[in-house]
């Protein structure tokens, strides 16, 4: 990791880029995929599949019988450790459920919220060498309580042509059965415009890499929605003496071993404190399974030293992590702080593998400054809100010249109209 001590403020642009490609370094190849898929469907997905993934496959959906199989082949412990997850994430996502907003405005004028949820939604489970399929519980589960009807999961295959036995078993879990063996820019794009095999959806939702999140903002083009843009993790610590330096080295490499892409940073304002950081980094690389992407995302990281807390807390906020972990003796003062994250983790017993599981919060997140306008997934991301309103006779006169006055000031005489024809009718019958 880089170490910078005391970086000018001029220089805090370069510190939070990002190691991912830009926009328009992918969308061109995004684009051509797109292309091919609205114009082939399936043959254009299952030719991609081979080319990017390696993968010859004869057909698209998974399987009963595979689905069977993957949950029959899925260990008992493993399973009860998956229920616990999705019982927990199940009652933090029932507990947003918000009640109708009911509102007399004033005598006979009556307004209201109704949410509503999407009806097709597709969830991208991103695979590879860690298929993610905790990520299913984070979006399938709150797409059920919000009422979805259509429910499209797709991940990539692994080497075998399948999708890995845990994979299934979560989605069987989930009461999920349009489950595809597809990834990257083809499943997005499938989702996109609908295939032979594929159902086109309404609302695309799940992280991925960086050829997904260019994907999902190009599907906006074609009137899909998405969550948000989330492309290879990233994770910001904050910490002082009174942290533990192994707590901290782990967590950082919790998240350096997601891919060669990821990012981690340590901010603190105590200089001695990196030293018992990177020493404890050092001694739990060499047990990592995933010691060389971790350490390639390690070279793209950072350690960085701040004057005080106050400067550390304007930096963070400008970074705006989509993991944020405080290990601070003045926890409090950087809590109330908080203003751009996507997840936020405190005190030393708090690691955000935590979030990553089973504590219950959703670990779909916006990266790359993201936090700065977006929320990470919640209930609310399955759901639209529904205005509605009922005006009565009396109400429509008390609020009927205001609305005349307004119409007639934009030049909109139909708008003014629309009213003046109901006033006059009342007044005649009066």
């Amino acid at each position: 990791m880089q170490k910078f001590i005391h970086p000018l403020t001029s220089e805090w642009e370069a510190l939070i880029e990002r190691p991912t490609a830009s926009f328009d370094d992918l969308k061109d190849l995004v684009l051509e995929v797109f292309k091919q898929v609205q114009n082939r469907g399936d043959e254009a997905v299952l030719e991609y599949t081979k080319e990017f993934d390696k993968i010859q496959l004869q057909t698209l959906q998974v399987s009963p019988e595979e689905i069977l199989n993957g949950v029959n082949a899925v260990p008992k412990e493993l399973k009860k450790a998956i229920q616990i997850a999705k019982s927990n994430i199940e009652a933090f996502h029932k507990a947003q459920k918000t009640k109708t907003v009911k509102v007399e405005i004033q005598s006979g004028v009556n307004c209201w919220q109704e949410k509503h949820p999407i009806e097709k939604v597709g969830l991208y489970i991103p695979g590879g060498s860690a298929p993610l399929f905790s990520t299913i519980l984070m979006l399938a589960i709150p797409a059920q309580i919000a009422g979805c009807e259509e429910i499209v999961l797709c991940s990539p295959p692994n080497i075998q042509g399948k999708l890995p036995n845990e994979v299934l078993y979560a989605a069987h879990l989930c009461g999920l059965n349009k489950i595809f063996k597809v990834g990257g820019i083809q499943a997005v794009a499938g989702m996109t415009f609908g295939t032979e095999s594929i159902p086109s959806v309404y609302k695309i939702f799940g992280p991925g890499n960086q050829f997904v999140n260019v994907a999902k903002q190009l599907a906006t083009r074609y009137n899909v929605a998405i969550d948000l843009p989330a492309g290879p993790s990233e994770l910001l610590v904050v910490a002082d003496e009174t942290a533990d330096a192994d707590f901290v080295a782990s967590d950082l490499l919790s998240q350096a071993e997601h891919g060669p892409d990821s990012q981690v940073i340590l901010v603190t304002t105590k200089e001695s404190f990196l030293e018992k950081v990177i020493k404890a980094i050092n001694q739990q690389l060499q047990n990592l399974p995933r010691k060389k992407i971790a350490q390639k995302a390690l070279e793209n990281s950072k350690m960085i030293v701040l004057e005080n807390d106050e400067i550390a807390v304007t930096f963070i906020n400008s970074y705006g992590p989509e993991h944020y972990i405080i290990c601070v003796e003045n926890e409090k003062y950087y809590v109330d702080k908080v203003r751009n994250a996507g997840s936020v983790f405190i005190g030393n017993y708090t690691p955000e593998s935590a979030g990553d599981y089973a504590s219950g919060t959703n670990h779909t997140l916006p990266t790359n400054g993201y936090s700065k306008q977006y929320s990470g997934v919640n209930l609310d991301s399955f759901t639209k809100a529904i205005t509605f309103q009922k005006i009565s006779k009396k109400g429509i006169q008390d609020l009927g010249e205001s609305i005349e006055l307004m119409a007639a000031a934009e030049g909109l005489q139909g708008h003014k109209n629309a009213i003046s024809i109901r006033l006059k009718k009342i007044n005649n019958e009066a």
